[in-house]
């Protein structure tokens, strides 16, 4: 019998720790486990780093194979602003990519020295999600708590430092900050936000263990543990990306990203210019309201989330949270167009549609810029927990008029991260890995004809809206 060389694939998201435990050679999933995390409400965005350590612990295990795993690696959450003390202590919650509070920041900082300038450098124009606007929030309004901090760690490097003792970080997550070129750390553009390069991990290469568990940690001492990366770098992993295959992934929020040849510097903000966790590039657009939003409207409507009927002109714009792309950090929802006639199950397929229209607008630039054609018959892989319902898998296909192919193996983000665990012990590269267990393989949904009226009805309201967004509540 031939004896099974497993390893754990970790997603530490916003909402929960995720573990798989994966058959190298094969790509079987033996085993998973879960653990939630516990998220703050209102303006703030924050979580507490300890409690992510204590859910690692507790889902790798619940696989029932944290004691006979070779090698494991570790995907967290872009852009959360983690703070350690001297001694390795959290010195406040972290903030999270989702905490809009350094909107204000973030302008400051474009202002300061310009979009081109910030897209040319660091490959992204900073947003209230980026780091680096939050470090400038908290040296402003807790300066105290800033005046502590010894160390600055994003989610995914916290963990695997707790797990090895090393403190590094990879070119993927990153890339997420706003203070990372090419290069390396950008040295002015720490002075800028005023954040000592001291303060960071170094930044390791792919491919290569970062270290091994140490005793009194969940994993069996000596447990190779790779580099890590973040969330999304990690699903391109474990959808194992071939340069210029986009990607449209549906949860909390919503993403489209593809791997591109090319280095994305997009001075108009909409696309992020991240690298990917290899060699490559991942430009990538985020909104803030994808499934959570709609969901949200379909329980104000008393629906199911699939009960939707066609028709209408109704727009529903459902920046419930405020927007990322567009950026709107301080947006309301709206509904124009609402008629006598309007059904409730038309409304709910509005909100569908305005959510899915951000996300396929942002895709050619996505494509533009990591210089890769945009085309139209090349298959939309849909992911996220989305992915299963079928009012988001028509929306995409009706909007977007391209085939979609929803593959079969699920947590893409955690498969990512076994597959680099993988490649420790085969000295293969990770999306190769991937590739081998053919974890992008699933049924091809046909193209619906494209609904051009819709996505125009969206485009102008959006754009005749703009008002009313620089007006929203809560604006500072």
């Amino acid at each position: 019998m031939r004896t099974r060389r497993v390893v754990i694939g970790v997603d530490s998201s916003t909402q929960a720790t995720k573990a798989l435990a994966v058959d190298v050679d094969t790509g079987e999933v033996l085993a998973t486990g879960r653990a939630p995390h516990r998220v703050s409400t209102g303006d703030a965005r924050e979580s507490d780093p300890l409690r992510w350590w204590q859910a690692l612990s507790a889902a790798l295990a619940a696989t029932g194979w944290a004691e006979h795993a070779r090698a494991v690696s570790i995907a967290g959450q872009q852009h959360g602003l983690v703070t350690l003390d001297a001694a390795g202590a959290p010195v406040r919650p972290a903030m999270l990519w989702n905490d809009v509070r350094a909107a204000p920041q973030a302008a400051a900082l474009v202002a300061e020295s310009g979009a081109a300038d910030w897209a040319a450098r660091a490959g992204s124009v900073p947003t209230a999600a980026f780091t680096a606007a939050k470090w400038r929030w908290l040296t402003a309004h807790e300066p105290e708590a800033a005046a502590r901090v010894a160390a600055v760690r994003l989610p995914h490097d916290f963990l695997t430092e707790r797990l090895t003792g090393a403190a590094v970080t990879d070119r993927g997550d990153a890339s997420g900050t706003g203070w990372w070129t090419p290069t390396g750390y950008d040295t002015e553009l720490l002075e800028r936000i005023g954040l000592p390069v001291e303060f960071l991990p170094a930044v390791a290469d792919p491919g290569v263990p970062v270290g091994s568990a140490r005793p009194g940690t969940p994993l069996r001492p000596g447990t190779l543990v790779a580099a890590g990366t973040g969330d999304n770098m990690a699903a391109a992993l474990g959808l194992g990306l071939t340069a210029g295959l986009p990607v449209l992934s549906l949860g909390t929020s919503g993403t489209v990203y593809a791997v591109t040849r090319g280095r994305p510097a997009d001075p108009t903000g909409t696309v992020a210019g991240f690298a990917d966790a290899l060699s490559g590039w991942l430009p990538l657009a985020c909104t803030l309201n994808c499934t959570v939003a709609v969901d949200r409207i379909a329980a104000l409507l008393g629906r199911d989330r699939d009960a939707v009927e066609p028709g209408g002109d109704t727009v529903v714009l459902p920046f419930l949270d405020g927007e990322r792309t567009p950026d709107l950090p301080y947006a309301a929802g709206l509904i124009h167009g609402l008629r006598h006639e309007t059904t409730g199950g038309q409304l709910l397929q509005a909100a569908y549609d305005g959510a899915v229209h951000s996300l396929l607008t942002a895709l050619a630039e996505v494509l533009r810029a990591g210089g890769e054609s945009d085309d139209p018959d090349v298959p939309l892989l849909l992911i996220g927990g989305g992915a299963r319902g079928s009012a988001w898998r028509d929306t995409v296909r009706r909007l977007s008029g391209r085939p979609v192919r929803i593959p079969v193996a699920e947590e893409a983000v955690a498969l990512g991260a076994a597959a680099q665990a993988a490649g420790l012990l085969t000295g293969e590269p990770a999306d190769a890995v991937a590739r081998r267990w053919r974890t992008a393989d699933g049924p091809l949904l046909e193209p619906l004809p494209r609904d051009d009226a819709a996505m125009e009805r969206i485009a102008d309201t959006l754009r005749n809206a703009g008002p009313l967004f620089d007006a929203a509540p809560g604006r500072p």
